[in-house]
């Protein structure tokens, strides 16, 4: 793999760690407020982008050394 292609690959991954936590954060602050409809669809995309993430980081793990 190119290094400007590992490169970019840890540089979406460090952006999608961010935004889960950021959904992850505001799932339990929708919880607080008793919002269970929203909390359950933030953590959902939460946990999506979260496999997302694992798969780049298999795919960094396998191909970047």
């Amino acid at each position: 793999m190119k290094q400007t292609t590992l490169d970019a690959l840890l540089r979406v991954y460090v952006k999608l760690e961010e935004i889960i936590r950021e959904l992850y954060n505001l799932a339990d602050d929708a919880v607080d407020r008793g919002d269970y409809d929203d909390a359950s669809l933030l953590q959902a995309r939460a946990n999506i982008l979260y496999e997302q993430m694992e798969n780049i980081d298999v795919i960094i793990s396998e191909l970047g050394g």
